[in-house]
């Protein structure tokens, strides 16, 4: 299932604000629960609770081709990490890209995001 993008500028915001965040050498992962996952779900076809997920690169990071290609490495590792391990359901999940990911392959990133996500409680034994 593909992920839902958060688009609000105001839920970046609350997610920096009040959710709880880990922190690797290449990315920084900040997760807060979803105060509007209910709604989510009766739109979901299959009726269950989704993620939402926003990636932030800022201008500094470089060109936008870098900035791009760095939000498709990411994109791709969480995309990954979700398949693998099914995450927790129902939270905002924020991606900030740091300067240690230029150069970085995806697997670094996913080994990082594992171990971000492993420090939040946010890998579960079953789907929730």
């Amino acid at each position: 299932m593909k992920n839902i993008a958060i688009t609000e500028n105001h839920l970046y915001k609350k997610t920096y604000q009040r959710g709880s965040h880990a922190a690797g050498g290449c990315v920084v992962m900040y997760v807060l629960r979803d105060t509007h996952a209910h709604l989510l779900m009766k739109a979901n076809p299959l009726k269950r609770k989704v993620n939402r997920v926003g990636i932030s690169v800022p201008k500094k990071f470089g060109s936008a081709v870098e900035r791009n290609r760095a939000k498709r490495i990411i994109r791709e590792a969480y995309r990954l990490l979700e398949k693998e391990s099914p995450l927790k359901k129902g939270y905002l999940i924020v991606l900030a890209v740091r300067d240690g990911a230029k150069g970085k392959k995806m697997q670094d990133v996913l080994r990082e995001l594992r171990r971000c996500a492993r420090r939040l409680e946010l890998i579960s034994d079953a789907e929730v």
